[in-house]
């Protein structure tokens, strides 16, 4: 009996096991509806509901329309010359604090507000030698007071130009003193030129100082400025509409255009940056007015293939994805146009692509 049970065993497993409906494992490349996530061998990812939920994965179904062709620039954020400015030493000196101190970082200052002194240095043969020059003076102010003096006792007898002429001396003189004096006592007052933040400060107390040395910049966040460089000459007279590249996709207000070359670009100029920082690298879209045929969708959608084709992933059945390989140019920033690669109708995916592509 025994024996008999074992010749049973082993004639059912040299039977082959048969798939049920939907599980013919004779076609490799037929959809899988079973397991977890996994690359086809046709190249498309089978993604089961649970997985694409915990991916937060979303499609988008896509339409032909007529699209503003763009260009993609490089730009860096700069400062508005009407809302913002260096404060620099006009001469040579020690920094000296005021009684609130010196401004730090980010610090909102008003038009005129004290931001230091610059207190001039000498050495001693200049200071010696401009004492000298002060006392020369003042003692050439006193034979002239004398003179003015005995000139006004005798104003019935001596012409009255010659007393002008002594005042006027007498004047001179003073000026003189008083603008020798305060060389070397005076010192520079740093006033802020505009409204707005300290942007950088290079300035500490007591610090020995250059003249024209950068010590602060004043600038007015709410009015920076986007510098791009266009290489196509011709854009600078299509220009419809621009926008900062990026998830929000800021709008920006085309102001102008230079008319001289710069490292073989065209500079223009953007007004509208908000929430960036002077000096920062970004990418402006700039539309341009003639009009494309291509699918919109969203940046994000957009990755890589092993062979570093861009492609975007397109839901073929609820739980299978394949790749495709498409063809696209800038849109507003946060959109892409796809003009060629996709049909309408097709789900692509907008969400969780990068995951999506990870898939092995």
């Amino acid at each position: 009996m025994k024996r008999a049970l074992l010749l049973l065993s082993a004639s059912l497993l040299l039977i082959p096991a048969w798939a049920g409906p939907g599980h013919d494992h004779g076609d490799e490349a037929a959809p899988v509806t079973a397991g977890g996530p996994r690359r086809l061998p046709d190249g498309s990812v089978f993604l089961p509901k649970p997985a694409q939920r915990q991916l937060g994965l979303r499609t988008q179904a896509v339409a032909a329309a007529e699209l503003p062709r763009s260009q993609e620039l490089q730009g860096q954020v700069v400062m508005d010359p009407n809302a913002g400015g260096p404060v620099q030493a006009a001469q040579s000196g020690r920094l000296i604090a005021p009684p609130q101190g010196l401004p730090t970082l980010g610090q909102r200052v008003q038009r005129g507000q004290l931001l230091g002194y610059v207190e001039p240095l000498a050495g001693a043969l200049e200071r010696s030698a401009q004492a000298a020059q002060l006392a020369e003076l003042r003692a050439a102010l006193r034979l002239a007071e004398q003179r003015a003096q005995r000139l006004r006792e005798l104003a019935d007898t001596v012409p009255r130009r010659e007393i002008e002429a002594v005042q006027a001396e007498v004047e001179g003189l003073r000026a003189r003193i008083a603008a020798l004096g305060q060389g070397l006592s005076g010192r520079e007052a740093l006033h802020a030129p505009v409204s707005g933040v300290i942007a950088s400060a290079h300035a500490v107390a007591g610090q020995i100082v250059e003249a024209r040395e950068l010590l602060f910049e004043v600038v007015d966040p709410q009015r920076l400025r986007i510098e791009a460089l266009a290489y196509d000459i011709s854009l600078a007279n299509d220009i419809g509409a621009a926008f900062v590249a990026g998830e929000s996709a800021q709008p920006l207000r085309f102001l102008g255009a230079g008319s001289r070359l710069r490292e073989q670009a065209l500079p223009l100029n953007f007004n509208g940056a908000q929430g960036l920082a002077l000096g920062q690298s970004v990418r402006v879209v700039v539309q341009s007015r003639s009009r494309i045929q291509g699918h919109a969708v969203p940046a994000q959608a957009l990755v890589k293939n092993p062979s570093n084709q861009t492609i975007v992933w397109v839901k073929q059945a609820p739980e299978r994805f394949v790749p495709r390989v498409v063809q696209v140019q800038a849109l507003d920033g946060a959109r892409v146009a796809v003009t060629q690669g996709l049909n309408d109708g097709e789900r692509v995916v907008t969400k969780a692509a990068t995951l999506l592509n990870q898939v092995r």
